[in-house]
């Protein structure tokens, strides 16, 4: 007789916590497959810490197959479940489709960045849920902290010094008052850099900070931050994000390169596919978390809308602490459905918070017990030490050695900002081409990648692959060379006579050259010759030395043809312009020599 397979799609704290529990219970009777774009578990409060430069990446990264050694591991992210036929569709991170069939499965997909209907937020903003936004944030920081020292001009200092966190949730105040110290840190210790004024602003439309949270610990913390420094301003948001800075709603204009948005999550996309009974875009469960009419199908944190028992009528709130504890539930309920033990309803008491502030202060109220300074900071440290599932000794490591050593303050320039959209269904994943964006059908992302840019800037007027007009950093449009994929990349058709597709038409400026993108050889043309009718003699790539490509066969210079010039608001481009296409030169198509 086979084993009953269990599938776990996602490991957040939820899907993670299922997944160890039933490894332990099961003790091999049954098949548990964790699916899951990465091989590791995220500790998210701690992200804050990666982005201010105090804890390396993987200190926050727990690996899956290490510590669930009786757990399959598929990478990949799920595209569509087949309810009816008990199937999971997936995507793997190379392309390759995948199916799973269950007779248990478990919802845990988490959450995603919350989009508002602000104009030039999906443009400007980026979001604070994965790894790579930790780490871009950090690499962005730290690059304008820099820009702004090299620069003689005090307007263009103080804008690159400003730096806009919308959202006074725990993300958004953590983020606010540990970005505060990293910045300060990088000035102060410089003598080149006297003078310069770091400055953090914090927004929210609610009316104090941590609305969420008793109102002790709100006071604590906007203490704490006004003291720093930061300059919060509750009742107040973003009316509009452009390239030069934000529009507030109090009508004030803000100079600024840096948005962060953490104005709250929304449930991963994936549950409101199943077409099944919904609360507020989350999957409705009973207290057993399962899902009514669907006995196999079980479903927790983020993505489940779970009854509070607690407060009849409601439901839980989407925080960690919750996700953490259901899972347990959930692990147990899956092994009673199989004869193991009893059903339990999810019941949970409410043990405190802690807010993370930065250095040595915090705010945390522990069984109700409320505190603040030192006392608080040491308390919200072992917290996170006991509760994460593995590199403690390492965390630990990395806190000593802050206390007693300078900061890093360098950029690795690993992720870009196009490669972070804030709109996004996959923010533990930076954005790579040649992958799909999950839940986007073809046709949809094609259509977005023919008429906008990362984020949504129009890319119209182009020419050449320059960067689209207002994007921060002068960053690519899409569809243009050097900059996000065009079609046959992420989510796309092939693009007209690019490889494997049909000719393009309406090509700038005469009888293109098969449709190669501008400046590129002609196709079967010899690998450096130069490609047939460039504008304005523009030299040809791939010719030595960068010479014009005045010796085409067939024809002289292109003098007589007419220049493209980009639009006039077009920014320069900056340092996260996406690198353009690159020539395969181990690969010769028929005719080439």
């Amino acid at each position: 007789m086979s084993r009953p397979r269990i599938v776990i799609v996602g490991a957040g704290f939820a899907g993670y916590r299922t997944a160890r529990t039933l490894s332990r219970l099961a003790r091999g009777r049954a098949e548990i497959v964790l699916l899951n774009p990465t091989d590791y578990f995220l500790y998210l409060p701690l992200l804050p810490q990666v982005a201010a430069g105090i804890l390396e990446p993987r200190r926050v990264t727990v690996s899956l197959s290490g510590t669930l050694p009786h757990v399959r591991l598929v990478l990949g992210e799920s595209d569509r479940i087949d309810l009816d036929a008990r199937q999971v569709h997936y995507t793997g991170p190379e392309g390759e489709g995948g199916t799973l069939s269950y007779d248990r499965l478990v919802l845990a997909a988490g959450s995603v960045n919350k989009l508002l209907p602000i104009p030039g937020v999906a443009e400007h903003a980026h979001g604070f849920r994965g790894l790579p936004e930790a780490l871009y944030l950090r690499d962005h920081v730290t690059r304008q902290v820099e820009l702004a020292a090299a620069t003689d001009d005090p307007k263009t200092c103080a804008s690159r010094c400003t730096f806009v966190v919308v959202g006074a949730g725990y993300t958004g105040t953590e983020v606010a008052a540990h970005g505060q110290l990293f910045t300060d840190a990088q000035v102060s210790r410089h003598p080149m850099r006297t003078g310069m004024r770091p400055r953090w602003i914090l927004l929210d439309i609610a009316d104090r900070v941590l609305p969420e949270l008793d109102e002790r610990l709100s006071r604590t913390a906007d203490t704490v931050l006004r003291e720093r420094g930061v300059d919060v301003r509750m009742g107040t948001s973003v009316k509009e994000a452009t390239h030069d800075g934000v529009l507030l709603t109090d009508g004030e204009f803000v100079d600024t390169k840096t948005l962060v948005w953490c104005v709250g999550v929304r449930p991963d996309p994936l549950a409101e596919s199943l077409g099944l009974p919904m609360e507020r875009g989350r999957l409705l469960v009973d207290p057993h978390l399962q899902v009514p009419g669907r006995p196999e199908v079980f479903a927790c944190g983020d993505a489940a809308a779970v009854p509070d028992l607690e407060k009849p009528g409601s439901y839980t709130p989407m925080t960690a602490q919750h996700a953490w504890r259901q899972g347990k539930v959930c692990g147990h309920n899956i092994a009673a459905s199989f004869g193991d033990g009893e059903r339990r309803a999810y019941r949970h008491k409410d043990m405190g918070f802690v807010v993370d502030l930065g250095g040595v202060k915090a705010a945390a109220n522990p069984l109700g017990v409320n505190l603040s300074g030192v006392a608080a900071g040491a308390v919200t440290r072992g917290y996170h030490l006991a509760a994460m599932p593995g590199n403690r000794v390492r965390v630990a490591a990395d806190w000593l050695l802050d206390a007693v050593l300078p900061r890093q303050a360098v950029q690795l320039g690993l992720v870009r900002s196009w490669s972070v959209p804030l709109d996004t269904a996959s923010p533990e994943l930076a954005r790579v081409p040649g992958r799909p964006e999950r839940g986007r059908t073809e046709a949809s992302a094609a259509g977005e990648s023919a008429k906008s840019g990362p984020g949504g800037e129009p890319a119209t007027k182009q020419a050449g692959g320059g960067p689209a007009g207002n994007q921060p950093g002068g960053e690519p449009a899409r569809n243009q060379p050097g900059g996000e994929p065009a079609r046959n990349q992420p989510g796309g058709e092939p693009a007209g006579n690019q490889p494997g597709g049909e000719p393009a038409k309406n090509q700038p400026v005469g009888e293109p050259a098969k449709n190669q993108p501008v400046g590129e050889p002609a196709k079967n043309q010899p690998v450096g010759e130069p490609a047939k009718n460039q504008p304005v003699g523009e030299p040809a790539k791939n010719q030595p030395g960068g010479e014009p490509a005045e010796s085409r066969p067939g024809g002289g210079p292109a003098g007589d043809e007419p220049a493209v010039t980009p639009p006039p608001d077009q920014p320069p481009p900056g340092p996260d312009v996406a690198p353009g296409p690159v020539r395969r030169t181990d690969r010769f198509t028929e005719g080439d020599s």
